[in-house]
């Protein structure tokens, strides 16, 4: 996983020496930005020279610097921002995920490569995937280390730790006729707090960077109840203590306050939906320093998809969708309001093309969050909620060079983030000019 260990004090040490020598020293690449948002500051600036050394940023300097012998990548025109990051992603979600009959792991591989091109191509160099099969997720991270798929940095939680009979359990209606022979004999469906503490150290053993639990029902499983808590505090506090022991975050899917609230006090470090929160809610994650991931994109794309193909869902998954969704969206206005860190998170569902991810930005400020605040919780919030701040999530020296641009002001028109024109990931080119590329 990565962390603070990879900004080393050479590289610091480096940087300042580059920086009282004189800026051709040690940078290969300068970018001239003609407005940067760095994902920290709430201030823009005009005109700046963005110096980078292989995958780093060195320094971000006023004015347009040209150093002889280093390659000039002109985004004068641009607003230049850091590399998007998606804290709530299903990077395998697509037919082959849903095909419970014909999608194997394999198919998933490679509709999964196209998943991350695409989002990457949409400005998303990092994501946090919540849920998916371990050992493909696992597979596209070790492609991604070895330089054989292109996509974003993947931090993942592999399966779900899930309660029996709660969201997320695969045999929930299953006729008792049928057995199953594939990944889900292998999820980690719990009931009671060693089987907790088992299943935390399984999918940490099996790749997981961070751990992902089902608190309360879910909008898009039958038979769940998104009001009720399925999960008792003791197996919320024996999968806390236990990832946090090894230094792994927990993720809590959550929609009703009962559950909501218990996860926040027992420990996890974001609540994902977070539909029915309140004030004392609010107060608690405040209290306790718990962020918010709102993924508003996923409740509309799951409203929408039951209101055109109603047939392929249960009717109280259909009647969730189109009655509890609407509330996500107050809920992540009235976070933000009361001062919850807010960090951003899709849910894609595989149901809209991967590579729209863009369009949380669009709904959070829909919402009513003033666009730098959302741009923020994409960008330096989001990495902080990864443990990843040092790395990623702003344009300042030390972090990879994550950079991203688009045309016109996203601070007037949100919408513009919908369309990148340009992505960076760790110093190489990927998409320049509006067009992939796989320069290396």
């Amino acid at each position: 996983m990565m962390g603070k260990t990879r900004k080393t004090s050479a590289l610091l040490a480096a940087s300042l020496l580059a920086l009282s020598a004189g800026p051709a020293l040690a940078q290969d690449k300068v970018i001239h930005a003609g407005t940067l948002i760095d994902g920290i500051s709430r201030q823009t600036r005009s005109n700046v020279s963005i110096l980078i050394d292989g995958d780093r940023i060195m320094s971000v300097v006023d004015g347009f610097q040209s150093p002889e012998g280093v390659a000039i990548i002109d985004l004068s025109g641009s607003t230049v921002l850091p590399g998007f990051i998606d804290c709530h992603d299903h990077i395998t979600g697509g037919d082959a995920r849903r095909d419970r009959m014909g999608g194997t792991a394999e198919k998933q591989v490679f509709e999964s490569m196209r998943n991350m091109r695409a989002t990457l191509a949409g400005g998303f160099t990092t994501i946090r995937d919540v849920g998916g099969n371990i050992d493909v997720l696992r597979a596209l991270k070790q492609g991604f280390d070895d330089g054989q798929v292109i996509g974003p940095r993947l931090f993942v939680a592999g399966y779900s730790i899930v309660p029996t009979g709660g969201h997320g359990d695969p045999f929930n209606r299953l006729d008792s006729g049928w057995s199953r022979s594939d990944d889900s004999l292998t999820l980690p469906v719990i009931s009671g707090v060693y089987e907790a503490r088992k299943a935390v150290r399984t999918m940490q053993k099996r790749g997981a960077d961070l751990i992902k639990i089902t608190v309360t029902g879910g909008v898009a499983s039958t038979n769940t109840d998104v009001n009720i808590q399925t999960m008792s505090d003791p197996e919320i506090t024996s999968v806390v203590d236990t990832a946090h022991m090894l230094g792994m975050k927990v993720a809590a899917h959550a929609h009703g306050k009962p559950g909501i609230d218990a996860a926040v006090r027992d420990g996890v470090d974001s609540i994902e939906h977070g539909t029915y929160s309140d004030a004392e809610t609010y107060r608690l994650m405040k209290e306790h320093g718990t962020f918010m991931v709102p993924t508003l994109f996923a409740g509309l794309e799951i409203a929408e998809e039951t209101r055109k193909n109603p047939d392929r869902f249960s009717p109280d998954v259909v009647w969730k969708a189109q009655n509890v969704t609407p509330t996500m969206k107050a809920n992540a206005v009235n976070a933000w309001e009361a001062g919850v860190k807010i960090a951003l998170g899709t849910d894609q569902l595989g149901y809209r093309p991967h590579g729209e991810n863009a369009f949380e930005f669009q709904y959070m400020v829909e919402a009513g969050i003033p666009a730098m605040d959302a741009i923020i919780a994409g960008t330096s919030n989001a990495a902080e909620l990864l443990g990843a701040e040092e790395d990623v999530g702003a344009i300042r020296a030390g972090r990879f060079a994550d950079i991203v641009a688009v045309d016109g002001n996203p601070l007037t028109d949100i919408t513009v983030l919908h369309t990148v024109g340009f992505v960076m990931q760790g110093g190489t080119v990927f998409k320049q000019d509006g067009h992939m590329t796989v320069a290396k």
